[in-house]
């Protein structure tokens, strides 16, 4: 039975104390996925079958109000230097910036100097190498661009550690990524000291491509049973699991998206949710591969694992049939992107179906709406749909099974708790650097079935919005220089009744605050 923590559990405590005096340090493994919503994963309510994520939920802990900066870049600046992203020298405002490594340092840069053996696969935006930045091994694309999961692309050159890496046949980039992170689990697990690795896959991110074999077994369902359906049935799930409190209501079907009995083109529209969560299969599929081996090992009480998505869904593909989009359209070479020169058939409908090679799509709104319930809007935005992210944390050290928390924390978080782990301080200087004091604080005390004292505020300056929370209050506005609006998250995380003209003295209150966050972040400290 699921269990929600408020007590602190004295005798698991004080195993865990005894552990961390211990010689040996924990391993961690951080997996995050891209563009997936709260609800896409059975164990927070979703149809789609993952079940070696939702094993990670069945031995560990699910975190109800965990949160991202909203778009891919951004959050992975946060959790790769435990600051804001605002900090490292991202705006928030776009999806890939450069850091500027002057003011932070990496925690694959502390924790290879503190001992551990270091390896990363996937998405990598950085400017340099992943292998100059504190990684021992890395496997991925220099992501400068939009990606695809069957070729070489312009802009995404892959590199195994220093070298390029060539493309062989029958490559897909999700089942690649997969191999080379059961590689490197491989390797890791043989060695004397302590292990880190950070699988980054790009899925369930555009374009809607897959193998037929992770597409077959959805096609029928969302055929029969549309988005009002899968969202209601998500819904339904999370107030039984206690993941979604019973007092919230569901937030409004997404504008412009129309009764699924209504859709005139309903075969394509069921065809793009199958492939987006054969998406989502695939990547269950590569980490129930890479749990394997640190299970096998005899190293999984040992191994901190956590699992969490860079922003909410992505609305990108609209609600229509269309015959362009994404840069690519009808009256357009639409070759210049592959570097084989294939051209890409623009657009997508009934008579241009998502999954293959040559095409480039999104799901569009209406599924992007189910993929976050019950939150409201997407990616890109600073409302609980584009921010809140499901995380999960297996270690059976650390941390007891089938519980859930409602404390909230935010990928900031991420390095303080790796770091807390491990027992290694974060430094006042690394190298020739002086970095920033972390943002972030620690997960552990949470992890350990305790409280933490948690942040004062969180704030966010995301691409299309700005938002701010103190407690269980939060202040978004549509768009910047646009009146806030405030919620109450305890009683409405799904933002369906704003308060602000019954409380203008709380919304100026933290308007002030949010002025202050934003000046401290992008000043040089």
């Amino acid at each position: 039975m699921h269990r929600i923590r408020t007590t602190l559990l004295i005798g698991l405590c004080s195993a865990f104390v005894a552990a961390a005096g211990a010689a040996s340090k924990p391993n961690v493994v951080v997996i995050m996925v891209d563009d997936m919503g709260w609800s896409d994963i059975g164990c927070y309510g979703g149809e789609i079958r993952t079940p070696h994520i939702d094993s990670l939920a069945e031995d560990g802990m699910r975190f109800t109000r965990f949160y991202n900066n909203a778009v891919c870049g951004a959050t992975r600046a946060s959790l790769l230097t435990g600051l804001y992203c605002q900090q490292t020298g991202h705006s928030g405002r776009a999806w890939n910036q450069p850091k500027d490594f002057g003011r932070c340092v990496l925690v694959s840069e502390l924790l290879q100097a503190g001992g551990y053996h270091t390896a990363m696969v996937g998405k990598w935006q950085g400017r340099d190498l992943a292998v100059d930045r504190g990684f021992d091994r890395f496997f991925g694309p220099m992501c400068q661009g939009k990606i695809s999961y069957f070729h070489e692309v312009k802009a995404n050159p892959f590199h195994l550690d220093r070298d390029r890496w060539q493309f062989p046949e029958g490559f897909f980039m999700t089942d690649a990524f997969s191999d080379h992170a059961v590689e490197f689990a491989e390797q890791s697990v043989k060695q004397s000291k302590p292990f880190f690795l950070y699988l980054a896959y790009i899925a369930p991110h555009w374009p809607l491509h897959a193998p037929e074999k992770y597409v077959a077994p959805y096609r029928r369902q969302y055929l029969d049973k549309g988005w009002d359906h899968w969202r209601g049935e998500r819904f339904a799930k999370g107030r039984a699991s206690g993941l979604i409190p019973t007092d919230w209501k569901l937030s409004p079907r997404a504008a412009g998206v129309s009764d699924w009995t209504k859709d005139p083109n309903r075969e394509w529209q069921a065809e793009r949710m199958a492939v987006y969560a054969a998406q989502i299969s695939a990547i269950d599929a590569g980490i129930g591969r890479v749990l394997e081996v640190v299970d096998r090992s005899g190293k999984k009480d040992d191994t901190l694992v956590l699992f969490l998505s860079d922003n909410g869904a992505a609305r990108d593909g609209g609600v229509a049939p269309s015959n362009a989009g994404f840069g690519f359209g009808p009256n357009r070479s639409n070759g210049a992107w592959r570097i084989d020169g294939t051209a890409i058939k623009p657009g997508s409908g009934p008579q241009l179906m998502p999954g293959p090679p040559d095409t480039f799509s999104g799901y569009g709104h209406a599924w992007a709406n189910v993929s976050n319930t019950p939150f409201n809007n997407f990616k890109a935005t600073a409302y609980e749909g584009g921010i809140r992210t499901p995380l999960i944390a297996r270690w059976p050290k650390g941390i007891e099974a089938q519980t859930i928390t409602r404390q909230p924390g935010h990928v900031i978080d991420i390095m303080a708790t790796c770091l807390d782990a491990a027992d290694i301080a974060y430094p006042k200087t690394f190298q020739t650097r002086s970095p920033l004091p972390m943002a972030g604080r620690s997960l552990v005390p949470v992890l350990q079935g305790g409280k933490r004292q948690p942040h004062d505020i969180l704030a966010w300056d995301a691409p299309r919005n700005q938002a701010l929370m103190a407690g269980d209050w939060k202040i978004v506005n549509p768009a910047r220089g646009k009146a806030w609006e405030l919620y109450n998250l305890q009683s409405d995380a799904t933002e369906t009744t704003n308060l602000a003209a019954k409380h203008p003295a709380k919304v100026k209150e933290l308007a002030a605050r949010y002025l202050r966050w934003q000046a401290q972040v992008a000043a040089k400290q």
